[in-house]
């Protein structure tokens, strides 16, 4: 009897196995940034991500995805895909969005995917790196599914760029001129000539006489 009912246990865990649907989290397939990293403070920022749900998997109905951004003002937009075609549609604004696993459930043998962008503002004040988009799956009872996280950062530049540059005034030295040298002309003394032109006369008074 022993071997027979580990047959019938083995056979029932086998059949369970075949009919009841794995459960994945979600995974990471492609991501794009507008404008190209690094990422500029206060300047506008889109990232655009898209997740697959593993082959042979199905996402449970009862559990939902958390999606939260470094961005201010940000906007999220999610499409969902199914065997390539747009599905459910859903927007949300904010540092954080959610995804019902409703519209993620689907047969194992169906391709399900979906496409998050969101948009915002890099904070002023950022350094490092920023946070642009982190997901995470949430079970029923709100805990995080262990190794469901997916982080996507990216570098912030080292400079900020100014709205206005002002420039200080330059100061100009005030031109110094020298002035060259005055030369003095050699010109007729007054006192030695008069006494020359008396020494000449007393000379020719003497000739004369």
């Amino acid at each position: 009897m022993k071997p027979m009912i580990c047959s019938l246990l083995c056979g029932c865990i086998l059949l369970l196995l075949i009919v009841l649907p794995c459960a994945a989290s979600p995974i990471l397939a492609s991501e794009s940034f507008t404008p190209n990293p690094p990422l500029v403070p206060g300047g506008q920022q889109q990232v655009v991500a898209t997740f697959v749900i593993p082959s042979g998997t199905t996402f449970p109905k009862d559990h939902e995805l958390q999606m939260q951004t470094g961005l201010v003002d940000a906007l999220w937009t999610i499409q969902v895909i199914l065997d390539g075609n747009n599905a459910a549609l859903q927007t949300a604004s904010g540092s954080a969005a959610f995804i019902n696993g409703e519209i993620l459930s689907y047969s194992v043998n169906r391709d399900v995917r979906f496409t998050v962008t969101v948009s915002g503002t890099v904070p002023s004040s950022a350094t490092g790196s920023v946070t642009v988009l982190q997901l995470v799956e949430l079970d029923n009872a709100g805990s995080v599914v262990p190794g469901s996280q997916i982080v996507i950062t990216q570098p912030v530049t080292g400079a900020t760029i100014p709205s206005s540059v002002s420039e200080a005034p330059t100061h100009i030295p005030p031109l110094v001129t020298t002035s060259p040298p005055v030369t003095k002309s050699p010109g007729f003394s007054l006192v030695p000539g008069i006494l020359g032109c008396s020494m000449a006369g007393l000379v020719w008074m003497r000739r004369r006489q």
